[in-house]
């Protein structure tokens, strides 16, 4: 029975990659740095694999990055509200370094989307002005982050009853169990 709720949320994982408007394209992450301090910010889903890994687009400069760094465990969150279906997905976070899937990845990238890569001052940095934020013409910080799931939370709201199951990653395997919603 638990298959079904796998496939569903494998499904608009999907979705949220390729169907415009889709729900899960953006979603909440969370990291944790050395401060001991969750962090959550929206992100948009780039890239899903066959085996679940996420990916997401980043400035190697951001804090999301230097958390990583010091602690690789994150969290996921999306929201489908007219399913009213809640995905929860925690993983193991690495940063994608090899040059040459960088290159694919940003010469991909349309040339006014570029520009959340190619600040002069690192996301996060206190300005007087918005309209006065400047850019570079030969450098960029793109980044990407991959994250590798070992447990999923799937949670559907519905009546009479809630459905909550938890997937959990054993090896190359996902166990599931029903949880009380």
């Amino acid at each position: 029975m638990e298959q079904v709720f796998w496939e569903e949320l494998n499904e608009e994982l999907q979705k949220g990659i390729s169907k415009k408007g889709h729900p899960f394209r953006y979603m909440t992450f969370a990291t944790v740095g050395l401060d001991h301090l969750a962090r959550l910010r929206t992100v948009v889903l780039r890239k899903l694999t066959e085996n679940l890994d996420l990916t997401i687009y980043t400035d190697r400069r951001s804090k999301k990055v230097s958390h990583i760094k010091e602690n690789n465990n994150v969290s996921i969150l999306l929201y489908h509200p007219k399913k009213l279906l809640q995905i929860k997905i925690e993983g193991k976070a690495k940063i994608i370094e090899d040059p040459e899937i960088l290159k694919k990845y940003w010469n991909g990238i349309q040339p006014n989307s570029r520009k959340d890569y190619i600040t002069k001052k690192a996301p996060g940095t206190v300005i007087k002005n918005p309209d006065l934020v400047t850019y570079m013409d030969d450098e960029h910080h793109f980044c990407m982050i991959e994250v590798e799931p070992y447990k999923i939370e799937y949670l559907k709201l519905k009546r009479p009853n809630h459905i909550r199951v938890k997937f959990s990653k054993e090896g190359k395997k996902w166990g599931e169990e029903f949880l009380i919603p």
